[in-house]
């Protein structure tokens, strides 16, 4: 048995997410089989559901020593709809989502400021601009990444509501951006651009583009500020600036343009949801989320209540969500066999979707989709064969 053990927290979530964790941890089993890694992964389950059934907290007491304590962290999906017939998420007592605590609380107790999201249209992955699958564009054109700052702006959770006789009146969310927030996640944007080999698509150059508001927020412009300063210390690395409600026509008209963007976090929230219909929907957007010394890494999506139950799901965010922890283990464990690992599970996702079966109803259509957990098994059995070959 391998000696070394890396200890796995994964968090399933409400819905869908329960599905695809599943799923991902199946291509982890695989990963352990063929490389003979050891991972030790402790699910602990949270969110809405987990809220409705006790009633008291979204996660059991003691997940945040345990999460603190773990190698990496995984998460599907959390969100459930109110009892009441609202529509709304179930809520707790202190007013915030059941759920909460495992994805924002998470965040801030790891200090994870920096939310990478790449956005990859994979070989023989429609895009879904015209809101149904279609092959139009070149996937070369899509390969980007998005940095969003991940623990102040909007999300510090400074704010609240007035009420008299119980009906609210005036409602305040208080935006936070401080110098020490903006520089780190600025800093960590010019230097993954430097890391990445091929620059932007079209033409090649390493570039970092800011994207804010600063033609009338303040705090965008003290953002943009801090990265014009930050953005002196590397010369080698071209300079771009985007009001964020252009650069969402600019980013679906031209993304081969951009190689790494770095933004706030309200504005980065939504700009990484636009972008991800780019690289064919929602189940192929990965989110990793990350500090200096942990990390969790975890699909975009949402908990999607109502497939649950029906393993439709796509799987695959998830699974590329596996990938990305993998190779950012490998790096600050200096272990070359992880990162060999995250390449294998990426190899075998691409192979499955030039492969084109098996696929969920939002890769293949209707008529010719396969269930989440036949995509899994199908990866898995990829990644097994890879590394034991």
């Amino acid at each position: 048995m391998p000696s070394t053990a890396y200890r796995v927290v994964a968090l399933p979530g409400d819905g869908i997410g329960v599905e695809v964790m599943r799923e991902g941890l199946k291509v982890l089993r695989a990963v352990g089989d063929g490389l003979r890694l050891r991972f030790e992964v402790e699910e602990i389950p949270c969110g809405g559901q987990f809220f409705l059934k006790h009633g008291t907290r979204d996660w059991p007491e003691g997940s945040e020593e345990k999460v603190k304590a773990a190698d990496v962290v995984l998460l599907g999906a959390v969100g459930w709809p109110s009892p009441d017939g609202s529509g709304r998420p179930v809520t707790m007592p202190n007013g915030k989502m059941a759920g909460w605590s495992p994805v924002i609380g998470t965040r801030a107790a790891l200090d994870l400021y920096a939310n990478v999201r790449p956005v990859k249209l994979y070989p023989g992955v429609p895009h879904r601009i015209h809101g149904v699958p279609t092959r139009v564009w070149d996937p070369a054109k899509v390969d980007l990444v998005i940095v969003r700052e991940n623990t102040e702006d909007l999300y510090s959770g400074i704010g609240g509501t007035l009420r008299r006789g119980g009906m609210g009146e005036v409602a305040v969310d208080t935006r936070v951006v401080t110098r020490v927030g903006s520089e780190r996640v600025i800093r960590f944007a010019f230097e993954l651009c430097r890391r990445r080999a091929r620059g932007a698509a079209a033409d090649g150059k390493k570039r970092v583009t800011c994207i804010a508001k600063d033609n009338v927020l303040e705090g965008c412009r003290f953002f943009v500020d801090v990265f014009g300063r930050i953005g002196a210390e590397y010369p080698d690395v071209e300079k771009d600036f985007a009001i964020v409600d252009a650069f969402t026509q600019w980013l679906v008209q031209k993304p081969e343009f951009y190689d790494v963007c770095v933004t706030t976090n309200m504005f980065g929230d939504i700009v990484t949801d636009l972008a991800s219909v780019l690289q064919g929907g929602m189940g192929m957007a990965v989110g990793a989320n990350t500090g200096d010394h942990h990390a969790m890494f975890e699909p975009i999506h949402g908990s999607a209540p109502k497939h649950a139950g029906k393993d439709r799901a796509n799987p695959l965010a998830m699974i590329l969500a596996v990938r990305e922890a993998l190779t950012w283990l490998g790096a600050r464990k200096k272990d070359a066999t992880l990162e060999k690992a995250g390449a294998a599970v990426e190899k075998a996702v691409v192979d499955l979707l030039m492969a084109g079966a098996p696929l969920t109803y939002d890769l293949a259509g209707e008529e010719k989709a396969a269930t989440g957990s036949a995509v899994g098994s199908a990866v898995a059995e990829r990644v097994k064969s890879a590394l034991r070959g």
